[in-house]
């Protein structure tokens, strides 16, 4: 079984040895010896939780820069919803190295994806040793079935039902009120409830979302969501933008969370998030995700917290509102919890998901509080090593096969390129 001993590195402020034993911390304490470990020098750096993206797109790093400066609807309808129908799976497995790579990087080690070719997904992400959940998408067509193609992939990732690594997961990702039908988001709660799987799906996201469900409905999203039984403790939020006070009341009587994208959702002047109203008075869940590449344009937690934070100050008009440790602990902790993986803090018997931080990179000088810097400062650049699941996925800032990622990543590229 795999075990690594981690030297000397600082976590909390003191001085700790933490040994990895196979996939967990098996004890964290100074002065511990393990010759049958690996050592690790953990000198001048700190470890601490790695970063759980609770709403992406990952192959959407192949789009990246591809439709600037629009809005929402038009940039799905006239350009990216058009070039994603050019995906083989192959490309979608390409897009995913290339995301992964990125967010290995940055220090992220899990990602509930939302996307096309699932299984080309879990080929990179079985290969380079990330945790994912995988949605079950559905997108309806006019005759309010799910598509075709939808529901074949439905049938083989159900059989396929999460493979044997631990890392991987099954969620029920319904695109959008605009986009699935009424019966099939009342199957999707109702098969929610039978499988005990996550719930991820597109809320509140723009004023125009909310205006045509009212229409339709005479309901918020929210609210409509909740008519049908979709929000519950098992629910991500992805967005939720624009929320009433009373759909803040619905989401922390269910005990559902909320992915907050804040680059995204500035990118797409879609609005800013109630973070004080939501999150300090409504006391509703709290993770943060980066969405697609196409939106943001990068996969960076690090960028997200620091966007996080300052939204937070700026909509509420005040510089108290969304402190640096709950934006981190929204990055790490709760975000894990939101999936059921017992990780996303450094302590004896968890999941071994960690970061090594660079505590002479200049971001980081003066140390006054590491969270601060942390959610403030730094950038990928800040992160030495990253490891999951007690493997090392990155490290002295190397990951392997790198050259050959981005290389096939250009190539695949070529194809969607605008004169």
């Amino acid at each position: 079984m795999n075990r690594i001993l981690i030297k000397n590195v600082t976590l909390k402020g003191e001085i700790v040895d933490v040994l990895i034993d196979g996939n967990r911390f098996g004890k964290i304490a100074y002065g511990i010896e393990d010759p049958a470990a690996r050592v690790i020098d953990g000198s001048n750096k700190a470890i601490i939780p790695p970063f759980y993206n609770t709403h992406t797109h990952a192959a959407m790093t192949l789009l990246r820069g591809y439709a600037d400066d629009m809005e929402l609807f038009t940039w799905l309808n006239d350009y990216i919803w058009p070039a994603e129908a050019k995906l083989t799976g192959e490309d979608v497995y390409a897009g995913t190295r290339l995301a992964l790579l990125e967010m290995i990087r940055s220090g992220t080690v899990f990602f509930n994806d939302m996307y096309w070719h699932c299984f080309d997904t879990i080929r990179a992400v079985e290969e380079m040793g990330m945790r994912c959940a995988i949605g079950l998408l559905y997108i309806t067509g006019q005759d309010g079935e799910v598509l075709e193609h939808n529901r074949r992939c439905h049938a083989e990732l159900l059989e396929w039902n999460g493979g044997d690594s631990g890392r991987l997961q099954i969620a029920h990702a319904p695109h959008a009120v605009y986009t699935v039908s009424e019966q099939v988001l009342r199957q999707v709660a109702d098969d929610a409830w039978r499988d005990g799987r996550v719930i991820h799906i597109h809320a509140s996201e723009t004023g125009r979302e909310v205006e045509d469900c009212l229409k339709a409905h005479g309901k918020s999203p929210i609210a409509y969501l909740d008519s049908l039984g979709i929000i519950g403790p098992r629910t991500v939020l992805a967005h939720a933008v624009h929320l009433s006070d009373a759909d803040i009341e619905i989401i922390a009587e269910r005990g559902a969370y909320l992915a907050h994208c804040p680059c995204s959702n500035f990118k797409l002047a879609s609005g800013q998030f109630r973070y004080r109203d939501a999150v300090q008075k409504g006391q509703c869940l709290f993770t943060i995700g980066t969405d697609g590449c196409a939106s943001n344009n990068n996969l960076s937690m690090l960028e997200e917290m620091k966007f996080a934070a300052l939204s937070a100050k700026s909509e509420s008009g005040d510089p108290t509102v969304g402190k640096d440790f709950d934006i981190f602990r929204g990055a790490t902790r709760t975000g894990a919890e939101a999936f059921g993986i017992d990780a996303g803090a450094i302590e004896e018997n968890g999941l071994a998901d960690a970061l090594l931080i660079d505590l002479d990179n200049p971001r980081l000088v003066p140390n006054y509080n590491l969270v601060t810097n942390i959610v403030c400062s730094a950038d990928s650049g800040c992160i030495d090593t990253t490891i999951c699941d007690g493997r090392i996925l990155m490290e002295n800032k190397k990951i392997p096969g790198e050259e050959e990622i981005l290389a096939e990543a250009r190539r695949v590229c070529a194809k969607f390129r605008r004169d």
